[in-house]
């Protein structure tokens, strides 16, 4: 599904990566973990076509490929709804599944208001629905529930759980026990390269 081969990745005189390689195989689960500056956004913006290596070579086999952002890239002129349905058919006929997708993230009361009226979390769910409703077979995760509280999280959690089954996914996170629940395999980004970690 994702390959990574000999991939180097350099910001000016900033090396992110030296020469990587790593096979995402279909239907598998993988998250990303290591610190800040790593590079586990950027091995989710080379996936998705987002971020060009400085050499090697990046492939992706996906029908449809669904990002959800650690920044929301929201539509500042639609309302929540309009930007979950922009991803179905954005006409009136999908609206109501549109709107489905909002309560399960339990945004249900915000359907009509505009990303500039909702809270961070709010607008990371909103993020997170939208990706959801895409349907996509290849599903990538940018720190996902990274400005939820506990309890929304665990909400959150569940529906991703559920949702991830059957599919591919490349996760970023912190987050050990996130990881542990969505993926199957983990791999560590740190200055000896992407190394898998063990799972408990």
């Amino acid at each position: 599904m994702i390959w990574f081969e000999n991939i180097r990745l350099s910001y000016g005189d900033k090396v992110v990566f030296p020469g990587e390689s790593l096979h995402i195989a279909p239907g598998e689960r993988a998250a990303l973990m290591g610190p800040s500056g790593s590079g586990k956004t950027s091995l989710l913006r080379m996936a998705a076509g987002l971020t060009k290596p400085t050499s090697g070579r990046v492939q992706v086999n996906a029908r449809r490929l669904a990002y959800a952002f650690q920044e929301p890239r929201l539509m500042p002129w639609r309302t929540a709804a309009e930007n979950v349905n922009a991803v179905l058919s954005d006409q009136p006929a999908t609206m109501p599944e549109a709107r489905r997708w909002l309560a399960a993230v339990g945004l249900s009361e915000a359907a009509d208001k505009f990303p500039a009226e909702l809270s961070g979390g709010m607008k990371q769910r909103l993020e997170l629905a939208r990706a959801l409703a895409y349907d996509g077979d290849l599903l990538l995760l940018d720190e996902p529930t990274k400005e939820l509280d506990a309890e929304t999280k665990r909400v959150i959690m569940l529906l991703l759980k559920e949702h991830v089954r059957g599919r591919t996914l490349l996760m970023a996170t912190h987050d050990m026990a996130e990881a542990t629940v969505l993926a199957e395999r983990i791999y560590v980004i740190d200055r000896d390269g992407i190394l898998p970690a063990q799972m408990q």
